[in-house]
């Protein structure tokens, strides 16, 4: 069963941003990961609105879960730490 991983982000500094995006992307490919959806338009209807809205979608919950604790990932994360505030999770696909 797919899941979707969905990540709300605030961007504070965009130079060390960057360079987690730059690595991010590979990393959730080299998962099996695609994205859906990555900074687009939206509306907030409910909660803590973040300018940064991305949805990537994973074979399974397990794969990106393991995706997320990837040397490869975490790599990535480093410099998004200190560069944004951020909410994630991974929710599995009801099909």
């Amino acid at each position: 069963m797919g899941a979707l991983w969905i990540a709300h982000v605030t961007v504070t500094d965009e130079e060390s941003y960057g360079k987690y995006a730059k690595l991010a992307g590979p990393a959730i490919a080299k998962h099996g990961g695609s994205f859906l959806a990555r900074g687009g338009r939206f509306v907030q209807l409910e909660g803590k609105e973040r300018p940064r809205n991305v949805v990537a979608r994973f074979p399974s919950l397990e794969v990106a879960e393991a995706c997320y604790h990837s040397p490869e990932y975490q790599e990535a994360l480093s410099h998004a730490k200190d560069a944004s505030e951020r909410e994630l999770l991974v929710v599995e696909i009801s099909e």
